[in-house]
């Protein structure tokens, strides 16, 4: 008996000596069906709601940064050849090199997961041999798109979208099981219904249907993995899960540089959701530490992004929206912009593709905004020391939402934009956390319990046909770049870059107008739609290149020399250059006016002495001239 009382005595002492764990709600009987709460068809209805929200942008083309990303992307037409140029080069390298320019954007952007997936896609539509390549990144696509090579990538785009909206349904599915098995697992249907308010958000049309952002999901993707082989490896010890683990938040850092903040959530998530001390939670983080170090490594040897940026790119108000913002209207500024971003979580209308200067004005710290953004972002600090200590999943998603919110608000990095939707994707999972606690719990307060039911039940069903209606509709406005700036332009009527593409599009398109009078008119406007982005900025070279074009299809060549000169001066080494002044020459010629038809091609020549159509230009207006009589001089 003595000894069975000394095993007794150590048992009772070895258990009292574990860790304490978090306090958890004991499963209870179901409240709703008991399939309800089965894995397979939660996950069957996240997939389906994901396909149906999103299934319609698979009718699109290519619109915003799809262009520098994708569509004139060197590396990505080379299809497999061109992965490991993708690997060492900064996401933006081949758009830098057809301009004949360098890194602009801060800090570079090493993200090149998604972009390897392009690659992988293209090898399957067709690769571009690396010989061939530079002719097709610099063939020019018409609007209407009649052409067969257009239509054959008008197709290519629309099995990319179909490739978004699959990865975006297998993140949502990973994500459930992540929600399920870490964050509440005594609580699958909180889970649940967090999972169906992150899917169906408006705010995220802007990731799922420009499919350069796909960089927004895979990040996401591999985070939730990440958790969910750290949680596992804590469970068994196992070292493959461990190895599993890392190898994804390797991949989570090559999708978009959002992995920095498990810094501080896997810890959080060891103490709050393990049982974890502080201690033992930190300690816990080491080895994920090595990957942040390899990542930071190889991402300085590549993007480089500590060397400073030139003169243009510091005063160009599309990378550097603040360039004209004293320190502390900067300040004030993102402040203030920071609760646009609540705002957005809480009301997702009206939505735009873009924020840019001068749609969001400068503020200084007497505008009252700024000190609300202060207060409610204290009031939700506060909320996450709050249940920091009564280790509460609130606090995982405040803090989801805060660390994520500052690695987009530009307080801390500086982000090249003023706001953006699709910077909002991984915060909003904290949003969707903290709503399904309070969705679950506020029906539990509803009495009797069946009336709490059906208030639930069709608070979601609200949620679910309203998010539906606005998501669907808004894919459509991306189907092109005309289409998504016609009505974005009045939604931002202000923005320095939805002008500019309105104005872009108009002249783009104006050859396609058979109306010769509206054709004019539009590119009338045109003009005073760059004259008011220029206003805003009178260094904007695409501006003055985009107003050579518009006059020169108007048969107005002084002017399109005058914008032409404006652009020399600001960038002598456009790439375009020598062709536009070539064209201004030949609309010299088709006007009479041959001595300013002759000094145009000699600058031609001058910018670039092999460009053959010039030099024959240039002889035989020397030999009309020897000839004496069709020159037309004074003309």
């Amino acid at each position: 008996m003595a000894k069975q009382s000394k095993k007794v005595n150590a048992l009772v002492t070895k258990q009292t000596e574990q860790p304490p764990v978090p306090a958890q709600p004991l499963i209870q009987e179901p409240k709703f069906p008991a399939w309800l709460y089965d894995f397979k068809f939660q996950a069957l209805i996240v997939a389906i709601l994901a396909f149906a929200f999103y299934f319609n942008t698979t009718k699109n083309g290519y619109a915003l940064d799809d262009t520098v990303v994708i569509v004139q992307n060197e590396y990505v037409l080379e299809g497999i050849a061109g992965i490991p140029d993708i690997l060492t080069r900064d996401a933006y390298d081949s758009y830098y090199r057809q301009l004949n320019s360098s890194d602009q954007v801060p800090g570079g952007r090493y993200r090149p997961l998604s972009i390897v997936t392009f690659a992988i896609e293209q090898q399957f539509f067709g690769a571009i041999p690396k010989d061939k390549v530079d002719s097709v990144v610099r063939q020019s696509f018409t609007p209407e798109m009649n052409e067969p090579y257009e239509q054959k990538f008008l197709q290519d785009m629309h099995t990319r979208h179909l490739f978004n909206v699959l990865w975006f349904t297998v993140s949502v599915v990973v994500l459930l099981y992540f929600l399920r098995h870490v964050v509440f697992k005594f609580n699958p249907l909180m889970a649940f219904i967090a999972v169906i308010l992150f899917t169906i958000h408006p705010v995220h049309t802007e990731v799922l249907a420009n499919v350069k952002s796909r960089d927004e999901i895979m990040s996401l993707l591999f985070i939730c993995l990440t958790f969910i082989f750290a949680f596992r490896y804590r469970e068994s010890k196992k070292k493959w899960q461990l190895a599993v683990a890392l190898v994804c938040y390797f991949l989570a850092f090559l999708s978009k540089e959002y992995a920095i903040t498990l810094i501080a959530l896997l810890p959080l998530s060891f103490y709050l959701f393990n049982g974890d001390s502080i201690k033992k939670s930190l300690v816990a983080m080491l080895p994920y530490l090595a990957v942040v170090a390899v990542y930071v490594l190889i991402r300085l040897q590549i993007v480089n992004g500590m060397q400073p940026r030139n003169e243009l790119a510091d005063n160009d108000i599309q990378i550097n929206p603040y360039a004209f913002a004293s320190v502390t209207e900067k300040l004030a500024t993102e402040i203030s912009t920071s609760l646009n971003y609540l705002k957005l979580l809480l009301f997702p209308h009206p939505l735009s593709a873009d924020y840019s200067y001068n749609q969001i004005p400068y503020k200084d710290f007497s505008h009252p905004l700024v000190w609300l953004s202060i207060l409610i972002h204290l009031v939700i600090f506060g909320g996450f020391v709050y249940f920091f200590k009564k280790r509460s999943v609130l606090c995982f998603g405040i803090a989801f939402y805060l660390l994520n919110m500052l690695m987009i608000c530009n307080i801390v990095f500086d982000i090249g934009a003023t706001m953006g939707e699709r910077l909002i994707y991984h915060a909003s999972l904290g949003f969707a956390i903290v709503m399904a606690y309070l969705l679950i719990k506020g029906a539990e307060m509803i009495r009797p319990a069946s009336v709490g039911r059906i208030a639930l039940v069709g608070c979601m069903l609200i949620i679910i046909v309203l998010c539906g209606f606005k998501t669907i509709k808004r894919n459509t406005d991306w189907k092109d770049d005309y289409t998504l700036f016609s009505h974005d332009i009045n939604v931002v009527p202000n923005s320095f870059l939805v002008n500019a593409n309105v104005a872009t599009t108009l002249v783009n398109r104006s050859d396609m107008v058979k109306d010769e009078n509206k054709r004019i008119a539009d590119l009338h406007k045109a003009l005073g739609m760059f004259n008011k982005v220029i206003a805003m900025q009178n260094n904007y070279v695409l501006g003055y290149m985009n107003m050579s074009v518009a006059y020169l299809k108007l048969a107005q060549p002084d002017s399109t020399i005058i914008n032409l000169d404006k652009v020399r001066k600001l960038y002598p080494i456009h790439p375009q250059l020598p062709s536009m002044y070539y064209y201004a020459g030949q609309a010299y010629l088709s006007s009479r006016q041959y001595d300013k038809a002759y000094t145009t091609m000699q600058q031609v020549l001058k910018l670039r002495p092999d460009f053959v159509p010039a030099q024959y230009a240039l002889r035989s207006l020397d030999s009309a001239r020897a000839g004496g009589g069709k020159l037309g001089i004074g003309n």
